[in-house]
């Protein structure tokens, strides 16, 4: 998109002056009002268009530009549970559009993404899982909410940003039910500009072969050993966590200062697991990580 412009600040106040007007607004009129030049602008419609935030409809001989009433402005950080109750409920009814419209809008209003994330998305994954324990819900409807979950997180990647260099990570789940929180997690760490290497559900590398794949995927993701790794492990349970994290040790080497490990999940007191980092919450991780990088 053309140099000059932010395209988030645009896109916010294009919201704001089409809802002031319920009969639409030409391409002319929206780039005298904005003090954007038509060239740039007619970009940016057509982009915003492609997205679903905007419609074009053609009037006699004007096109005019609307917005559609499911796309609003919110006010952040005051609007977060707001809308993770909105999330939560419209889920819980497999309510695709109302879902996605949701995360639109918080994009659209200028939210931080990985605020996204943590404040509105993750929150709603063990909520889905404790439907499905209590048998409130079957197995097809968890995997239905589950899917329209990692379609949002899609959503939050796709308005990443560029990766800083030297920032790095390698995201892996010990079990299927710690899949989606990883893949959260990875668009959130996308989201503050880390270069980030997710590889999914592992629990079927759990063997004696591991180490040495972890030696081969450290080898071709921090090849000149740039800037800082982070290997961040999610688990559901005390074993998967400490296989990976016995499997990290075993691999690191003296000399490697800037390679680190982290572990997100239950840990109890009889089971001894080695890390840098041990945490539950993805707000502290996030926070850890950025700190490391910056001390290095």
């Amino acid at each position: 998109m053309a140099r000059g412009y932010d395209e988030t600040e645009v896109k916010f106040r294009l919201i704001k002056l089409l809802h002031s007007s319920k009969s639409g607004i030409s391409g002319v009129e929206i780039s005298e009002k904005l003090g954007i030049n038509r060239v740039t602008m007619s970009k940016y419609l057509n982009k915003f268009a492609a997205e679903g935030t905007i419609t074009q409809k053609d009037i006699g001989n004007l096109n005019l530009w609307f917005v559609d009433d499911d796309i609003e402005q919110l006010h952040f950080p005051d609007d977060y549970f707001i809308v993770q109750e909105k999330f939560l409920s419209n889920l819980i009814e497999c309510m695709e559009k109302p879902v996605y419209n949701l995360i639109k809008n918080c994009i659209n209003s200028k939210a931080k993404m990985d605020k996204i994330v943590t404040e509105i998305i993750l929150p709603s994954i063990p909520q889905i899982q404790k439907l499905f324990d209590d048998g409130k819900i079957g197995k097809s409807e968890q995997q239905l909410m589950n899917g329209i979950i990692a379609n949002s997180i899609q959503m939050i990647t796709q308005h990443s940003g560029k990766s800083e260099s030297g920032k790095n990570i390698i995201l892996l789940s010990a079990d299927p039910e710690s899949l989606l929180i990883s893949e959260a997690a990875a668009a959130a760490f996308r989201s503050q500009n880390w270069n980030v290497f997710s590889i999914g559900d592992m629990s079927s590398s759990i063997d004696v072969l591991f180490d040495l794949e972890l030696r081969k995927l450290l080898s071709k993701t921090w090849k000149s050993k740039e800037g800082i790794m982070i290997i961040l492990i999610f688990s559901q349970s005390e074993e998967g966590l400490k296989f990976f994290s016995d499997s990290f040790y075993s691999v690191k080497e003296k000399s490697e200062n800037n390679l680190f490990i982290a572990l997100s999940g239950k840990t109890g007191k009889k089971v001894k697991i080695k890390a840098d980092l041990s945490s539950p919450k993805l707000e502290e991780i996030l926070q850890w990580s950025n700190t490391k990088f910056e001390n290095i």
